[in-house]
């Protein structure tokens, strides 16, 4: 079998194999930046289900669209993208999330579906694009400065899911697409 990972456009069914990715890639990359409650309570299957449910209504908005990398038919990273929803930068867009799973890191992988996604978000005719980093991943800062996307000095703090913890901090990155 090859071991090539493609990167296609992702379908409601991929819902499962996406909410594993994720799940997978949050209890390595935030490990030590977020409580270890949370990360402890994810759940692949409930997070698939979640996300099949609300297919329709994550893709259906103009500029929206989401990516699988996949790997021997084993999806192994997603992006998803689309209308900033920032209210300070109308008219631009988002990068929603990228993960790519921990045993493909600095394989490429996430270089390929940053790059379906930026092509996305230009093809939609967005001339500025925006994402959010957990304070404190330098790991996924350092992959979006190589990618030319600058940090812009806001910062927004959100309450985790779990009361007693202390809320998650995120700080913005743009890109302005030549």
């Amino acid at each position: 079998m090859s071991d090539l990972v493609s990167v296609r456009e992702a379908r409601r069914e991929d819902a499962w194999g996406i909410a594993r990715v994720r799940v997978d890639t949050w209890r390595v990359a935030y490990d030590g930046l977020v409580d270890d409650r949370i990360l402890a309570a994810l759940d692949p299957e409930r997070e698939g289900h979640r996300r099949a449910e609300l297919w329709l209504e994550n893709t259906a908005a103009a500029g929206a669209a989401q990516f699988v990398a996949e790997q021997n038919g084993v999806i192994v990273g997603w992006a998803a993208v689309g209308a900033c929803r920032d209210d300070d930068r109308p008219g631009t867009g988002e990068l929603h999330a990228i993960y790519v799973h921990p045993s493909l890191w600095s394989a490429g992988v996430g270089h390929e579906l940053l790059t379906a996604a930026t092509a996305s978000l230009r093809s939609s005719g967005f001339a500025e694009a925006s994402l959010w980093v957990l304070d404190r991943n330098e790991r996924a800062a350092g992959f979006y400065e190589r990618h030319g996307w600058i940090e812009d000095g806001a910062v927004k703090s959100e309450q985790s899911s779990l009361a007693e913890a202390p809320p998650l901090i995120e700080r913005r990155r743009v890109i302005r697409f030549e």
